[in-house]
């Protein structure tokens, strides 16, 4: 797709020329006169969309001239912006192939690595387009892109960079939009130990082995589907043995039909995202590998389908979960909370981390408080929560914090059990269920719980991200683990 090249093409017809206030145009004689190339890069830093253009005829063809304004001073994902913003300018154009010239940037600029590899990212965001069960190709994409600077190496090293991210939020991507009867629990499996060829350890624990862990709750959620249920862990070793891993836990229902407590037939088809918690860990895990990360980590997601059947798991039925706690059924549409409950005890008692943060799309209540613009962010440690909360400004994409508190904790006691899966009385919904959640974080490991109901399909174009799954908290969780991990 990426050609890096010191000199630009005579035959471009869409060509993305990066300018700044400073810019000196005198490289493009050969192409356009200077007054008005001048006149463009004053104009593109004037108008608020943040470019300005010009089309010539030539040889009967139009070439088209793009001057996009490039602001030192913002933030990292409106760089990411600008890079979406070429990409679907050219798209309105119908054009595959485009030309982006970095030279005409001042020098601090063209040098600046992370004005670079955010534009990268932008594009490669904004280009993603999943067609894989259409009959024909109808692909709307840039198949070509020409990135042409005479500084080639700091080219090449945005672009390895942007490429690692972008590994990881296409795998998620991928995952969240494929049909459930496709990617049911095993297939699931199947994809997550492809992942070994970008140097991850994979380990999969079968229903027999979740069977003599005591992961009751896990299971109870799978037992009324065909499909059996599963726990993935993916491994990545970038520092020294003897290093504490970072946890990340995922939420896997392949499909979520509401068990017994059926949902309502409309918009149920969207719940074939509600495995959206997993696919963001399984992201987060490639891009680690992708680059080369210098930290250890661990991924753990729960893969199971949540049916109404003969033998599914009844509201009122009492399982004995992981931790040794025993949960009541009080809706088993609440269940992502039971998958987690069990993998979160798990991966605190066996690879002891610093932290522990867990995703899922565990919660209607959270889009009722947040929309789709902030993840709702749980957690019993400020430090970890403050970081999450700064870095996500950084990549847009934001979490805001909830509280948890005693009084919320106890809506969830249980007459007959050590806890109930919901708050039955009512109210509070994303907080009685990040409450369900702490209660089995055992030995106060510093735990973050990030609900995405909101944030993980967007049925809205925006600038970087096309109709669909959004991939969001790929690089979120990066940026924590880059900012103050490594």
């Amino acid at each position: 797709m990426f050609n890096i090249s010191t000199k630009y093409s005579q035959n471009s017809d869409f060509r993305a020329i990066l300018v700044n206030k400073s810019s000196n145009l005198a490289n493009l004689r050969s192409f356009i006169d200077i007054k008005s190339a001048n006149d463009l890069k004053i104009k593109a830093s004037k108008n608020k969309r943040g470019f300005t253009f010009i089309s010539q005829i030539k040889n009967s063809k139009f070439k088209n001239f793009y001057f996009f304004n490039v602001n030192e001073k913002k933030a990292d994902y409106e760089f990411q912006d600008l890079g979406g913003l070429i990409v679907s300018e050219a798209l309105l154009l119908k054009k595959d192939r485009i030309e982006i010239l970095f030279d005409t940037l001042p020098q601090k600029i063209k040098n600046n690595k992370k004005i670079i590899q955010n534009i990268l990212i932008g594009i490669l965001s904004k280009n993603y387009y999943f067609n894989n069960y259409k009959q024909k190709d109808q692909s709307k994409k840039i198949i070509s892109i020409s990135l042409v600077c005479s500084n080639k190496n700091i080219i090449k090293q945005a672009l390895k960079y942007a490429e690692s991210i972008n590994a990881g939020v296409t795998e998620t991507r991928n995952l969240v939009t494929t049909p459930p009867n496709i990617l049911n629990p095993i297939n699931f499996v199947n994809q997550v130990k492809k992942l070994k060829r970008n140097g991850l350890k994979i380990e999969i624990l079968d229903e027999t082995k979740l069977k003599k862990l005591g992961m009751n709750a896990l299971l109870g959620v799978g037992q009324g589907s065909s499909n059996k249920s599963y726990v993935a862990i993916m491994k990545w070793n970038g520092a020294k043995k003897n290093s504490k891993p970072l946890g990340f836990v995922g939420k896997g229902v392949c499909f979520d039909t509401g068990g017994i407590s059926l949902k309502p037939a409309r918009f149920m088809e969207e719940m074939k995202y509600d495995m959206a918690g997993a696919g963001t860990v399984v992201g987060l895990m490639k891009t680690l590998a992708s680059r080369k990360a210098k930290v250890n980590a661990v991924g753990i997601i729960g893969l199971v389908e949540n049916m109404p059947d003969g033998n599914a798991q009844r509201p009122g039925d009492v399982v004995k979960s992981y931790s040794g706690k025993s949960i009541e059924i009080f809706n088993t549409d609440a269940e992502g909370r039971l998958v987690l409950a069990d993998i979160l005890t798990y991966t605190e008692k066996r690879f002891k981390p610093k932290f522990i943060v867990n995703l899922a799309t565990l919660t209607g209540a959270i889009i009722v408080s947040l929309g789709n613009e902030y993840a709702g962010l749980f957690s019993n440690n400020d430090q970890l929560a403050e970081r999450i909360n700064k870095v996500g400004y950084k990549d847009n994409e934001k979490a805001w914090r909830m509280p948890l508190n005693k009084n919320f904790d106890k809506l969830i006691d249980s007459q007959i059990a050590d806890v109930q899966n919901i708050n039955y009385s009512g109210g509070a919904g994303s907080i009685t269920a990040a409450q369900f959640l702490q209660r089995f974080i055992l030995k106060k490991t510093p735990w973050a719980h990030l609900d995405i109901a909101g944030m993980a399909w967007t049925k809205k174009v925006t600038k970087t991200i096309p109709l669909g799954a959004t991939g969001y908290g790929v690089k979120l969780l990066n940026r924590l683990i880059e900012e103050f991990y490594e």
